[in-house]
């Protein structure tokens, strides 16, 4: 449900500024479907190394873009353990720090698997990791709903330029970036392509 003092922002914006960027015809594709694929079953792998398997797992993605990353996350790891990992959403906009500059903003789905967070593993995961805001946010609304074991982060593209003391467990891939440039990220359950672009900057 969208209360009704916060207006949707139009279809393609992101949560993070710098993020992602409307598709521009001088963007510059740094990740292709196949790449973007290879990364992301790398990414399960790691995951499931460190856990030592399945059991205990929550995976809850960052609207948008980050919900479909983390169930596709979950395929692979059903595809390596046979098992189903929990997955779900979590919302972090009454959480951002920049709701008094930018108060016109969705109110996202959240969506915590049965099994719930309590003294659980959960891998947080979003499609960029930038200044690291987007993040601070999903944890202090994490809090809110229970008390896991164990918090992790799991990233498709780390650009650098941290704001805050944030790194992310998992990296697809680590885009070196300067801070004028914009990433895109498309996934083909919002964009029918799945593509990492660059835009932007001065380099």
């Amino acid at each position: 449900m969208t209360r009704p003092d916060i207006v949707v922002p139009p279809a393609g914006s992101d949560d993070e500024p710098g993020q992602t960027a409307p598709t521009s015809s001088s963007a510059r594709v740094v990740m292709g479907s196949g790449d973007v694929s290879r990364a992301l079953r790398r990414v399960a792998h790691e995951i499931l190394e460190r856990n030592k398997g399945a059991h205990g797992l929550v995976v809850l993605g960052i609207p948008t873009r980050g919900v479909a990353l983390a169930r596709r996350l979950v395929q692979v790891m059903a595809e390596v353990e046979g098992v189903t990992v929990p997955v779900g959403a979590l919302d972090i906009t009454m959480h951002r720090d920049d709701l008094r500059r930018q108060p016109v903003r969705a109110i996202e789905h959240t969506d915590i698997p049965a099994p719930g967070i309590d003294d659980r593993t959960v891998v947080l995961v979003d499609d960029v990791l930038f200044s690291g805001r987007t993040v601070r946010a999903a944890l202090d609304s994490l809090a809110d709903l229970g008390r896991p074991r164990a918090v992790r982060l799991a990233v498709l593209v780390d650009r650098g330029h941290r704001d805050l003391p944030i790194r992310a467990d998992h990296v697809g891939k680590n885009l070196p970036t300067s801070s004028s440039e914009r990433v895109q990220v498309l996934l083909s359950e919002h964009d029918g392509v799945d593509e990492v672009r660059i835009s932007g900057g001065n380099r």
